[in-house]
């Protein structure tokens, strides 16, 4: 199995931010074992980041390895919704 790669857009050191890291890496630790990368982004410290990935909302998770490309927006409570994004 080829690595999962994301990349966790988030705004400063929010509560919702905050409740994004740790459900995103819950949700990886429990489902995806080691074969996940996860690179977070504060838009507040890289805002061309988010400028060219076109981020108009935070949380946003982006995964960008394997294809295809998939967005999943909010605070990443649903590990439902989370495990399909990474699916698709």
């Amino acid at each position: 199995m080829n690595k999962i790669v994301l990349r966790l857009y988030i705004t400063g050191n929010s509560v919702r931010s905050q409740q994004a890291i740790a459900n995103i890496y819950r949700i990886c630790q429990e489902d995806l074992g080691d074969q996940y990368n996860v690179e977070i982004i504060d838009v507040l410290e890289q805002p061309q980041r988010a400028e060219e990935e076109k981020i108009m909302v935070t949380p946003t998770l982006i995964k960008q390895l394997p294809p295809p490309l998939q967005r999943i927006i909010g605070d990443m409570s649903n590990t439902e919704k989370v495990l399909l994004g990474l699916e698709g």
